[in-house]
Protein backbone atom coordinates (compact mmCIF):
# COMPACT_ATOMS: atom_id res chain seq x y z
CA UNK A 1 0.00 0.00 0.00
CA UNK A 2 0.99 3.57 -0.66
CA UNK A 3 0.19 6.61 0.72
CA UNK A 4 0.25 10.22 -1.20
CA UNK A 5 4.01 10.50 -1.11
CA UNK A 6 4.54 7.28 -3.18
CA UNK A 7 6.45 5.98 -0.43
CA UNK A 8 6.62 2.37 1.40
CA UNK A 9 3.84 2.31 4.31
CA UNK A 10 3.69 0.70 7.57
CA UNK A 11 0.87 0.51 10.15
CA UNK A 12 1.68 2.46 13.72
CA UNK A 13 2.01 0.78 16.94
CA UNK A 14 -1.27 1.73 17.58
CA UNK A 15 -2.76 0.14 14.59
CA UNK A 16 -5.45 3.50 13.62
CA UNK A 17 -3.34 4.66 11.13
CA UNK A 18 -0.49 4.30 8.78
CA UNK A 19 2.75 6.28 9.05
CA UNK A 20 4.78 7.12 6.03
CA UNK A 21 8.47 8.12 5.40
CA UNK A 22 7.52 11.29 5.58
CA UNK A 23 6.66 11.13 8.86
CA UNK A 24 2.66 12.11 8.32
CA UNK A 25 -0.31 9.96 9.22
CA UNK A 26 -3.36 8.87 7.33
CA UNK A 27 -6.25 7.68 9.09
CA UNK A 28 -7.50 4.29 7.52
CA UNK A 29 -11.01 5.18 6.88
CA UNK A 30 -10.10 8.12 5.45
CA UNK A 31 -10.31 8.10 1.60
CA UNK A 32 -7.08 9.89 -0.43
CA UNK A 33 -8.44 12.16 -2.54
CA UNK A 34 -6.52 13.68 -5.52
CA UNK A 35 -7.37 17.64 -6.77
CA UNK A 36 -9.81 16.02 -9.27
CA UNK A 37 -12.28 14.21 -6.86
CA UNK A 38 -12.19 16.82 -4.28
CA UNK A 39 -12.77 19.66 -7.52
CA UNK A 40 -15.64 16.79 -7.87
CA UNK A 41 -17.03 16.48 -4.92
CA UNK A 42 -17.55 20.43 -4.44
CA UNK A 43 -18.78 20.63 -7.57
CA UNK A 44 -21.61 17.81 -6.82
CA UNK A 45 -22.48 19.45 -3.36
CA UNK A 46 -23.28 22.61 -5.14
CA UNK A 47 -24.94 21.12 -7.53
CA UNK A 48 -27.57 19.55 -4.65
CA UNK A 49 -31.10 21.39 -5.37
CA UNK A 50 -32.42 23.04 -2.65
CA UNK A 51 -35.88 22.92 -1.86
CA UNK A 52 -38.25 25.35 -1.22
CA UNK A 53 -40.89 24.83 1.41
CA UNK A 54 -44.44 25.18 1.03
CA UNK A 55 -45.86 28.59 2.57
CA UNK A 56 -46.73 27.87 6.24
CA UNK A 57 -44.64 24.53 6.58
CA UNK A 58 -43.30 25.28 9.74
CA UNK A 59 -47.14 25.76 11.46
CA UNK A 60 -48.50 22.34 9.77
CA UNK A 61 -45.59 20.58 11.45
CA UNK A 62 -46.45 21.95 14.96
CA UNK A 63 -49.90 21.29 14.05
CA UNK A 64 -49.63 17.64 12.90
CA UNK A 65 -47.24 17.22 16.04
CA UNK A 66 -50.15 18.48 18.16
CA UNK A 67 -52.80 15.99 16.71
CA UNK A 68 -50.15 13.25 17.10
CA UNK A 69 -49.78 13.82 20.77
CA UNK A 70 -53.53 14.77 21.35
CA UNK A 71 -54.64 10.80 19.86
CA UNK A 72 -51.46 9.38 21.55
CA UNK A 73 -53.23 10.49 24.74
CA UNK A 74 -56.24 9.21 23.77
CA UNK A 75 -54.54 5.55 22.59
CA UNK A 76 -52.80 5.81 25.85
CA UNK A 77 -56.07 5.77 27.82
CA UNK A 78 -57.74 3.01 25.79
CA UNK A 79 -54.30 1.12 26.02
CA UNK A 80 -54.75 0.61 30.02
CA UNK A 81 -57.72 -1.25 29.28
CA UNK A 82 -55.80 -3.09 26.69
CA UNK A 83 -53.19 -3.86 28.79
CA UNK A 84 -55.42 -4.86 31.93
CA UNK A 85 -57.28 -7.24 29.57
CA UNK A 86 -53.96 -8.88 28.61
CA UNK A 87 -52.99 -9.84 32.23
CA UNK A 88 -56.01 -10.96 33.10
CA UNK A 89 -56.17 -13.64 29.85
CA UNK A 90 -52.85 -14.86 30.93
CA UNK A 91 -53.26 -18.82 31.04
CA UNK A 92 -51.69 -18.74 34.84
CA UNK A 93 -54.23 -15.80 35.90
CA UNK A 94 -56.80 -16.91 34.28
CA UNK A 95 -56.68 -20.07 35.70
CA UNK A 96 -56.37 -19.11 39.47
CA UNK A 97 -59.01 -16.62 38.59
CA UNK A 98 -61.54 -19.21 37.34
CA UNK A 99 -60.44 -21.06 40.44
CA UNK A 100 -61.43 -18.35 42.73
CA UNK A 101 -64.56 -17.85 41.05
CA UNK A 102 -65.54 -22.11 41.46
CA UNK A 103 -64.43 -21.66 45.10
CA UNK A 104 -66.40 -18.59 46.03
CA UNK A 105 -69.39 -19.95 43.86
CA UNK A 106 -69.18 -23.24 45.87
CA UNK A 107 -68.79 -21.13 49.25
CA UNK A 108 -72.18 -18.82 48.41
CA UNK A 109 -73.83 -22.15 47.25
CA UNK A 110 -73.13 -24.08 50.58
CA UNK A 111 -74.45 -20.58 52.70
CA UNK A 112 -77.59 -20.30 50.16
CA UNK A 113 -78.00 -23.42 50.95
CA UNK A 114 -77.50 -23.58 54.61
CA UNK A 115 -80.73 -20.71 55.25
CA UNK A 116 -82.34 -22.28 53.05
CA UNK A 117 -82.25 -25.00 54.99
CA UNK A 118 -82.46 -23.79 58.66
CA UNK A 119 -85.41 -21.54 57.31
CA UNK A 120 -87.28 -24.94 55.81
CA UNK A 121 -86.64 -26.45 59.25
CA UNK A 122 -88.41 -23.81 61.15
CA UNK A 123 -91.07 -23.95 59.14
CA UNK A 124 -91.70 -27.49 59.65
CA UNK A 125 -91.13 -27.24 63.32
CA UNK A 126 -93.83 -24.53 63.49
CA UNK A 127 -96.13 -26.87 61.98
CA UNK A 128 -95.62 -29.44 64.32
CA UNK A 129 -96.17 -27.52 67.14
CA UNK A 130 -98.75 -25.38 66.36
CA UNK A 131 -100.23 -27.07 62.73
CA UNK A 132 -103.10 -24.59 62.17
CA UNK A 133 -101.97 -21.24 63.51
CA UNK A 134 -100.33 -19.71 61.14
CA UNK A 135 -101.47 -20.75 57.92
Amino acid sequence: MRCNHKCRVWFDSSNTGQRCSNNTTTIMNEPMSSPEETKLRTLLREARPSAELPPRFQENVWRRIERADESATFASRASWLDALAAWILRPQLAFALAAVLVLAGLVLGWNSGERSARSEAQARYLSAVAPNTLH
